[in-house]
């Protein structure tokens, strides 16, 4: 494909990472300070804290949220859906192919819908 060719399955968006593995944070104070700051979305999973911003609102939001330590804290193209490889044989076509990738040093990010 061309450059830019699935980009309409990905939405830009800022996406800041806490790990709470520790259990340091209340779930409830790290989604209550994220929105109040203008977080665009919360996910908790496990003792992972996810937050979405708008590209433009994350240098605020994460200004904002620095009493937190972050885990990653960047803007990403994040899948407005994800698919699920059943076949052993397709998980490891695509383990392969994101290795390719990563092993190529023109290729700064790699983005997917692979649901793991």
């Amino acid at each position: 494909g061309t450059t830019g060719c699935v980009s309409w399955n990905f939405s830009k968006k800022g996406v800041l990472v806490i790990d709470n593995e520790d259990e340091d944070y209340e779930e409830d104070t790290v989604m209550m300070d994220a929105m109040d700051c203008g977080a665009d979305d919360f996910e908790a999973e496990e003792n992972i804290f996810t937050i979405y911003t708008l590209p433009d609102d994350f240098n605020d939001v994460v200004a904002n949220l620095s009493k937190y330590t972050f885990v990653s804290a960047q803007i990403e193209m994040v899948p407005q859906n994800y698919q699920k490889l059943e076949s052993e044989e397709h998980i490891k076509l695509m383990e392969k192919l994101i290795d390719i990738m990563e092993d190529d040093d023109d290729v700064q990010n790699i983005w997917h819908n692979w649901e793991e």
